[in-house]
């Protein structure tokens, strides 16, 4: 009797997701209803990732960097990422002299990849400034003497924007500006797509091995982004009221997002893992499952 409960109580057990919920995925979790056998919790990256990696999660949208890592214990959903080609406007280096006389940068702690995407371009540019982790707003770390500061996520969007904004409604959306009042944002993403002709992929759906998700909340999430996707408008109106951002400017970024993890993003990702670490486990996605 008592291995029978302990089976039954196993088998109950709700599956964990964690969500890193920055608005480059919110076409995908704002629609999302959980199905009523999963719950969730929402975090940075790095939080999110250690939580996946400690077995407190069973699937989370985890920085590549880390799942790259550690690949001999996670596979990827096969049809699931967040990766753009060119621009991304979220994950920028902000810098007050040229790129050759970088000297001191400064890192966010909140994301693994963004630092290795980091390492991976100053290798290819053949720089080497000191790295050093330091929280704060770009403009606060650079009034600190950080000739570099690098910033991810809803806030390296807002900052970009205070430092070239406003934008006049005759502005073109697809080559938006970059540079004012002595401080430079250099845009990680394109500077990828120069390097290596790929998009970049930022996070994959990644789940434990011995943990893969029930159909149901695959069905959920397909689901969810096919609602997201057609419902841009709306979600960046949302979101652009939390940002503080222009509705035109939040719609523009979030069009820029490839949400499938399709065979261009695959060949990108492998390019990544190769640079970043040569003896890497090979990349696993998980088969392709119809809930």
């Amino acid at each position: 009797m008592p291995t029978s409960c302990a089976a039954s109580s196993l088998t109950s057990a709700p599956y964990r997701a964690g969500w890193i919920h920055y608005t480059n995925v919110a076409p995908i979790l704002d629609p999302l209803v959980l199905p009523p056998t999963v719950t969730a919790l929402t975090g940075v990256p790095t939080q999110m990732n250690a939580a996946l990696l400690e077995g407190r999660v069973d699937i989370a949208n985890i920085s590549v960097a880390e799942f790259i890592r550690n690949a001999d214990r996670l596979a990827a959903l096969p049809d699931f990422s967040v990766s753009v080609l060119g621009q991304v406007y979220s994950v920028n280096l902000f810098h007050t002299c040229p790129l050759p006389e970088l000297q001191r940068v400064a890192l966010t702690a909140q994301s693994a990849t963004s630092v290795a995407l980091l390492e991976v371009l100053l290798r290819g540019w053949g720089l080497s400034p000191e790295l050093v982790r330091d929280e704060g707003t770009a403009q606060e770390l650079l009034a600190r003497g950080y000739d570099g500061v690098l910033r991810i996520g809803d806030s390296a969007l807002r900052e970009w924007y205070e430092v070239v904004g406003p934008l006049g409604e005759n502005a073109s959306m697809t080559r938006l500006p970059h540079r004012d009042g002595g401080i430079t944002v250099t845009d990680l993403s394109e500077e990828w797509y120069r390097l290596t002709g790929q998009p970049f992929v930022f996070a994959v759906w990644a789940y434990r091995k011995d943990a893969p998700p029930p159909p149901e909340l695959l069905r959920a999430m397909r689901d969810a982004r096919r609602e997201g996707l057609g419902s841009l408008g709306e979600i960046s109106q949302r979101h652009a009221a939390k940002l503080k951002l222009p509705r035109r400017v939040v719609q523009h970024y979030l069009w820029n997002f490839r949400y499938h993890l399709e065979e261009p993003d695959r060949r990108g990702l492998q390019r990544f893992a190769e640079l970043l670490r040569p003896d890497h486990a090979e990349l696993e996605w998980g088969p392709e499952i119809t809930p």
